[in-house]
């Protein structure tokens, strides 16, 4: 059984979180900030691939709620970050 067009790219959405998170962890606190956000739409892209891999059309609520949770988040840790930027 061949793997799907969704899972391959499934699979390099998740080899794609890792230099998001490289960047999240090291670095100043833009670049942190940079990470961060970087790897919320990949995830975002990644659950709803995942979504669509499974034939699942209830998991699209995940990325959609992800999609719209990640503004705020990205708003809330620029207010934390402010005294270092």
């Amino acid at each position: 059984m061949s793997p799907t067009p969704w899972f391959v790219s499934a699979a390099v959405l998740l080899v794609a979180l890792v230099p998001c998170g490289l960047v999240a962890l090291r670095g100043d606190a833009t670049n942190r900030l940079v990470g961060l956000q970087m790897g919320t739409v990949v995830t975002t892209m990644l659950l709803a691939v995942l979504a669509q891999a499974f034939r699942r059309p209830a998991f699209h609520d995940l990325p959609l709620t992800l999609a719209l949770l990640a503004f705020g988040a990205t708003i809330v840790f620029t207010r934390f970050l402010e005294r270092w930027l």
